[in-house]
């Protein structure tokens, strides 16, 4: 997904709303750290480095509208927390993820690694799979060299 101000602030004027300082703040923080999946408190403490005023209830409804118009996707790595990515990808596939249960370092897997098996489920029972997500449960290189 493009998230420049112009698409962005189209996105959600389609929603009825404005591309305001706070929000910009927080789809700045967001697009900077594009590679880390952060949860809301988080996102509100890089946020507060930039801008004290914004608290944490208004990041919580900003990753709500960003996550209902498809700026962002909230996903559930298991944590007790709802995290945060942003929408990358046109596709209504998403990527994979592999967590290490050592040190919970998040890395995404961009291939989708189900294409057959969607194919095989398609033919075998007619159901065509509109989106899946996929989660792998292990040990980074990091935490693994640390092992040996």
């Amino acid at each position: 997904m493009d998230t420049n101000p112009i698409n962005l602030s189209s996105l959600l004027k389609e929603k009825g709303c404005k591309l305001t300082p706070q929000r910009q703040t927080i789809l700045d923080i967001i697009m900077n750290c594009r590679e880390k999946h952060l949860s809301a408190e988080e996102i509100h403490d890089l946020v507060k480095r930039s801008n004290p005023d914004i608290g944490l209830a208004t990041v919580y409804r900003t990753m709500l509208l960003f996550n209902e118009i498809g700026i962002v996707h909230k996903l559930d790595l298991d944590d007790g927390l709802g995290r945060y990515e942003l929408n990358r990808h046109e596709s209504s596939h998403r990527h994979h993820h592999l967590i290490c249960t050592s040190c919970n370092t998040v890395i995404e897997v961009e291939q989708d690694l189900l294409e057959s098996l969607e194919q095989q489920i398609l033919l075998e029972h007619g159901f065509i799979v509109r989106d899946h997500r996929v989660k792998f449960y292990g040990t980074c290189s990091s935490c693994a060299d640390r092992s040996l």
